[in-house]
């Protein structure tokens, strides 16, 4: 392990790799857990669950390969490059400790994984905590019944103190042609209502200021459920995207949505924002806008005209910020689809987007289409669409000059500060920069005036 405790790879990259750091110092001969999530925060969150597990069982968590009994790699497994990732980082971890249990999406394939090393202790597959669990307690047994003072009510996590994902289901009905996720994770898994609300109510009383809400598809919860209700202080709560969001946002922190499809029932959300009850902030995962490579990739909704539905929501949310990630190079994608699409990131001014080249993924059934795109034309696309969004982001934030906001501080050094606005998420959206301010710490909302702007960042004076 041996390395910092986060570190994030690219603001445009869906990888990033964490290694966790134990709050509580280890007791003598207390068995040492090595942790390396990779993935996604909805893996994020599962390694969260895990340690939280381990914690409560008296194990600590170690700083470095060399100070663990067993090391728990939580792999990712969506696209060909992530498999490398997790690959890689289950050698680094065979060759820094040699006792590893594997966990996580590409735990799937563990024919694969043992091919590569056969020395791992155990594999796993993705959200099964108690076998990670047992295999830790196979590799290294507890010394003693579990204390569950040891632990915080909210659990252990691997985010800064002031922020922590809050997920709502696993899985997904949906059955996109270049994704693998349902045959890794399964069908929807929503969590029932009063379930979600206990969990995030501990967050908040423990000092979360922001939860940001994710799933595979955050807009269908409560599908698998019929919407069910279940008791939450006093009164019942449906499972479903409006009513969960509506108790989110009694809670008094920023809750920020990730993942959500632009399905009909959306609509009901968006006052909410305009109220200030939760964030003008959707994470809308589009992948495309012609109508032709949409349908080639099976995407929910793709028959709805979003760009018009996005400024029906603006009318009644002016502030709303859309992120989005797109994929070029999609078998059959020619170019007029391709100019479709950067005419359309123009037209709905998506404020937030990341773009990928198409990955021919095993076991994706996209790979059958015809019309392979080269890989230097996806290159070129790339950057031509990286080009066209630079301009409407660059657009979109000179606005905001001259404006003041409400801005989350995420750190604070000896030049000042670094926080981000309503409008921008951790690791994956813009920053909002705060040189020579004092008297911030990390979890202070503030409002601030602002004074700059680049192509990504902003520029604030405390207000």
């Amino acid at each position: 392990m041996a390395r910092p405790s986060v570190k994030i790879k690219a603001k445009a990259s869906a990888k990033v790799r964490r290694l966790a750091h134990g709050a509580v110092a280890p007791q003598p001969r207390t068995p040492k857990v090595g942790f390396v999530s990779l993935g996604c925060p909805k893996a994020l969150v599962d390694s969260e669950r895990i340690i939280t597990k381990l914690r409560s069982e008296g194990y600590s968590i170690a700083r470095d390969y060399d100070g663990a009994d067993v090391v728990v790699v939580n792999t990712c497994g969506f696209l060909d490059s992530a498999k490398k990732e997790s690959l890689d980082a289950i050698g680094e971890a065979m060759n820094g400790n040699g006792r590893v249990i594997v966990t996580g999406c590409f735990g799937v394939e563990e024919d694969r994984i043992r091919e590569a090393h056969p020395g791992v202790l155990a594999v796993t597959g993705p959200h099964q905590y108690e076998q990670v669990v047992s295999a830790v307690h196979d590799a290294v047994p507890p010394l003693h019944d579990p204390f569950f003072d040891l632990v915080p009510p909210e659990g252990l996590r691997l985010t800064p103190r002031h922020y922590a994902y809050l997920k709502i289901s696993e899985g997904c009905n949906n059955r996109c042609t270049f994704c693998i996720i349902p045959s890794l994770r399964g069908d929807l898994a929503s969590r029932p209502s009063n379930h979600v609300m206990i969990e995030a109510e501990r967050l908040v009383s423990a000092g979360v200021k922001e939860l940001l809400v994710i799933s595979q598809d955050t807009s269908a919860y409560g599908l698998d459920l019929k919407y069910a209700e279940s008791p939450w202080k006093g009164s019942p709560l449906k499972a479903r995207f409006l009513d969960l969001s509506r108790a989110l946002g009694d809670l008094g922190a920023w809750v920020r949505m990730h993942y959500v499809y632009p399905y009909p029932h959306v609509d009901h959300v968006i006052p909410l924002m305009a109220e200030g009850k939760i964030l003008p902030y959707l994470d809308i995962p589009f992948q495309h806008a012609s109508p032709s490579v949409l349908k080639a990739m099976r995407r929910p909704a793709s028959q709805e005209k979003t760009a018009e539905r996005i400024r029906r929501w603006r009318d009644v949310c002016p502030d709303l910020a859309i992120r989005s990630t797109f994929i070029v190079g999609f078998p059959g994608e020619t170019e007029e689809d391709f100019q479709f699409l950067l005419d359309w990131l123009k037209e709905a001014k998506i404020n937030r987007a990341g773009c990928f080249k198409y990955e021919a993924v095993e076991g994706a059934t996209a790979n059958a289409i015809e019309g392979a795109v080269p890989e230097e034309v996806k290159e070129e696309r790339w950057h031509r669409f990286m080009a066209a969004q630079k301009d409407v982001s660059s657009e979109i934030l000179r606005e905001k000059v001259g404006s003041t906001i409400d801005i989350i501080i995420d750190e604070v050094d000896e030049d000042g500060a670094i926080g981000r606005s309503k409008w921008d998420a951790p690791d994956i959206d813009g920053n909002v920069f705060l040189n020579g301010e004092e008297g911030l710490k990390a979890g202070d909302i503030i409002r601030g005036k602002v004074v700059e702007a680049d192509e990504y960042d902003l520029w604030a004076e405390r207000a």
